[in-house]
């Protein structure tokens, strides 16, 4: 059997769709272009611009990501789509190196937005660190990966 089947996956109300290509013994092979990977790395080349550092919450929104636990922000170029250090394809953004530290508190989570109103990424940090507002703050780079398929 021949030709693509979509199969909706919807984990946290995020719809994804997935074509599965089948042999011709049926089975199931799943083959995406770079090009569809990098079209949203595009996508947050474009709108990565500031970095915030956050307490306690990991931001899933704008709102959130410039919201009452935002501890500081930084500005931050995103480079161009390239291989991800494993595989699929991989944007990664610049370090800071003079980011401002706006609040006191424990630094726990970074959000990447356009800083106008667009929502981009978020992660933990990977060790968290208690920051005075008035100092300055480091980040290394930030990879945001699409990773192929298992």
């Amino acid at each position: 059997m021949s030709g693509f089947d979509p199969v909706a996956v919807a984990p946290l109300g995020v719809v994804a769709l997935s074509f599965l290509e089948h042999d011709s013994e049926g089975n199931s092979m799943s083959i995406l272009s770079d090009e569809i990977y990098d079209q949203g790395l595009d996508w947050a080349e474009t709108n990565g611009q500031k970095m915030h550092i956050h307490k306690t919450a990991l931001p899933t929104t704008y709102a959130e990501a410039v919201g009452a636990n935002e501890l500081g922000t930084g500005t931050v170029t995103t480079g161009p789509t390239t291989d991800g250090a494993t595989d699929g394809r991989r944007v990664t953004t610049s370090a800071i190196t003079t980011g401002a530290i706006t609040a006191d508190g424990m630094a726990a989570h970074w959000a990447i937005t356009d800083g106008v109103g667009l929502f981009v990424a978020s992660g933990a940090l990977s060790t968290p660190q208690a920051v005075t507002a008035g100092n300055t703050f480091t980040l290394d780079a930030v990879s945001l990966t699409i990773r192929d398929a298992a």
